[in-house]
């Protein structure tokens, strides 16, 4: 009696200190919905992209589902935090500012922050910061923080103008309206595909490793995701994913 009474204490505790995800064998995944070829919404109206399928793999390795919801990217650790996500795999640059809130996995792509500008202009990175040009850059990024301090402290004459995506920004420099846009080079690549527009080269910023991220309280989680990355990273899957989305290395 006092066994079977101590055993059902034991998973009273375990079910509240359990991750409530893991508990309810569901996920729900905050992406930036456009954030080509890492998240974004194709032509079915349903989301798609690099890290929606790798959380679909991961999530059914789990033995889990996993919703995908799209929500504003400089809101979106609030939401992890407030628990209305429960992780947020979409494309996230892991950086120290970022590691005071939540738990990163361990990296699965490095990338490069560049320049775009339209396809038939001739002006160099250095004349982006000298003659008075206008650069468009996602709010909330690193790359947004990284080149206001530069700006500041260089005493350039650049104009930066925030967007809520990196395509908002593409499309004001195809209108005239920017002389370039800063943004990661996948999405860059991806932009080139797609519109009138070529990569001028990179800036300066240091490189970016990308992670998934959970709550700090959230270790069984993250060890479970950790684990199934590896995983993922480890099978022929994961070259089928970077030829599908046409990730350059």
């Amino acid at each position: 009696m006092h066994k079977l009474l101590v055993l059902a204490l034991s998973l009273c505790v375990f079910s509240l200190l359990a991750t409530p995800a893991l508990a309810a064998r569901k996920l729900v995944n905050g992406i930036d919905a456009n954030f080509p070829p890492f998240a974004f919404i194709d032509e079915t109206g349903k989301p798609s992209g690099f890290d929606v399928d790798a959380m679909n793999w991961i999530a059914k390795d789990l033995g889990m589902t996993v919703t995908h919801v799209p929500m504003a990217w400089d809101g979106i650790v609030t939401s992890l935090l407030t628990r209305k996500i429960d992780i947020i795999a979409s494309g996230m640059t892991i950086n120290e500012e970022r590691k005071k809130q939540v738990a990163f996995t361990e990296p699965y792509w490095v990338i490069k922050v560049v320049m775009v500008v339209p396809r038939n202009s001739r002006l160099d990175i250095w004349e982006l910061f000298t003659d008075r040009k206008s650069v468009g850059v996602q709010q909330g990024t690193p790359e947004a923080k990284w080149l206001k301090e530069e700006i500041a402290s260089k005493g350039y004459k650049t104009t930066l103008r925030l967007y809520n995506s990196s395509p908002l920004a593409v499309e004001d420099l195809l209108n005239g309206r920017l002389d370039a846009a800063a943004m990661d080079d996948a999405p860059a690549h991806d932009a080139v595909s797609r519109k009138q527009v070529k990569i001028l080269g990179d800036f300066g910023m240091p490189e970016e490793d990308f992670g998934y991220a959970v709550r700090k309280e959230d270790t069984e989680l993250l060890a479970k995701v950790n684990a199934s990355l590896k995983k993922l990273m480890d099978s022929p899957d994961w070259q089928k994913l970077i030829e599908k989305y046409s990730l350059k290395k």
